[in-house]
């Protein structure tokens, strides 16, 4: 990969950050408001972002789950390359097994000639759901299966989107579209470049798959945080140099919060928690307001679990939030921060990204 090319994996570090930063939206839906009200928000998210000087901006596959109206990261992420011009927009993840990989290349086929350069493939291997829903999203009760072929099924969808199937394949005739093809196809001047694709995960198994691939990585320590360090150092172990890199590049997404009230940053962080007990106990709902978790009568079991859950969650004051994600770097050595901000309404958490881009003197406008 040519070096302009590896600059669309390696962001640029603005002011003081220690990293640089980027934004993962999961489009949450708060009680009282709608799904059109978080696809706006996350429009609002990410022009303000763009004008921070923030680096990627991602959206997740998430199935069956109220409180999340990010169910079709391509329709999102098209939406969101109308209303934007520099900031990069990817998948955190499409998660592969739900989905032909035919299909996907030509989503993101689609969406990388909506938006040339601009664009991430970030897949993952889980169903991003329930075991009912991952079968009717994928046709089939023999779920496993979906996972232990994702090697293969990456492979497939790489095959495709670089339109470069051996001779005697199956599919060598088959082309995904928009693609290479049109380049070729005699009178074609369409461009071979194609979106960097991504490895996710929240465990070991993405963590050493990227590295032998020599891909870049994203883990999830938002919800994961007990394997962060374990899996990044796993990867970088593991990697070997590739035409896509030629050293480990690894982001992590981080829950943060930033708000102008201490106080106000631990309500929603509780109320995070609240989502997050009702979503681990199989009853999803909305997200919940402050005051909802206020009123909600936590028993010792789910007390101790709020307990465990934020102290992964980055909240507080600006200057609060800049000092813990100092700190997580310095931990981590991540190479790129990845911010999702938890809140019930959207107004606090384009506030959020807003004080954390001027605590760490982030350009108040791109030109």
């Amino acid at each position: 990969m040519a070096a302009d090319e590896a600059d669309e994996i390696r962001g640029t570090t603005h002011g003081t950050a220690p990293a640089p930063l980027s934004v993962l939206d999961l489009a949450l839906v708060g009680a009282g408001s709608t799904a059109g009200d978080a696809l706006r928000t996350g429009v609002a998210l990410a022009r303000l972002t763009e004008s921070r000087g923030f680096h990627r901006y991602w959206v997740a596959e998430h199935h069956s789950m109220p409180g999340v109206a990010s169910s079709s990261p391509a329709v999102i992420l098209a939406h969101l390359a109308a209303h934007t011009d520099r900031i990069r927009l990817g998948s955190g993840g499409v998660m592969l097994p739900n989905h032909a990989p035919l299909v996907i290349a030509e989503q993101f086929g689609t969406l990388e000639a909506m938006a040339p350069g601009r664009i991430d493939l970030g897949l993952g291997r889980a169903p991003g759901t329930d075991g009912a829903t991952a079968a009717a999203l994928r046709r089939t009760d023999t779920l496993g299966e979906g996972a232990d072929d994702f090697p293969q099924q990456l492979a497939e969808l790489t095959r495709f989107l670089d339109d470069d199937f051996p001779d005697g394949h199956p599919y060598g005739r088959i082309h995904a579209i928009p693609g290479p093809v049109q380049g070729t196809t005699p009178g074609g001047v369409q461009s071979a470049h194609r979106p960097p694709i991504w490895l996710l995960g929240s465990s070991g198994y993405s963590a050493r798959l990227a590295g032998l691939l020599g891909l870049p990585f994203a883990f999830a320590h938002h919800f994961s945080a007990q394997n962060t360090i374990p899996a990044l150092d796993l990867y970088r172990q593991t990697f070997r140099p590739s035409a896509v890199l030629s050293e480990p590049y690894a982001l992590i997404g981080v829950s943060t919060l930033a708000a102008d009230d201490e106080r106000e940053a631990r309500r929603q962080t509780r109320a995070l928690a609240l989502n997050m007990l009702r979503l681990r106990t199989g009853r999803p709902g909305l997200y919940p307001a402050p005051e909802e978790a206020e009123r909600h009568e936590f028993s010792p079991m789910e007390e101790e679990f709020v307990a465990s859950w934020t102290t992964n969650v980055v909240h507080g004051t600006a200057d609060e939030v800049r000092t813990g994600l100092d700190d997580l770097h310095k931990r981590t050595g991540a190479d790129e921060l990845m911010l999702v901000a938890h809140a019930h309404s959207g107004e606090l958490r384009l506030r959020s990204y807003e004080l954390i881009a001027d605590a760490y003197g982030l350009p108040t406008a791109q030109a």
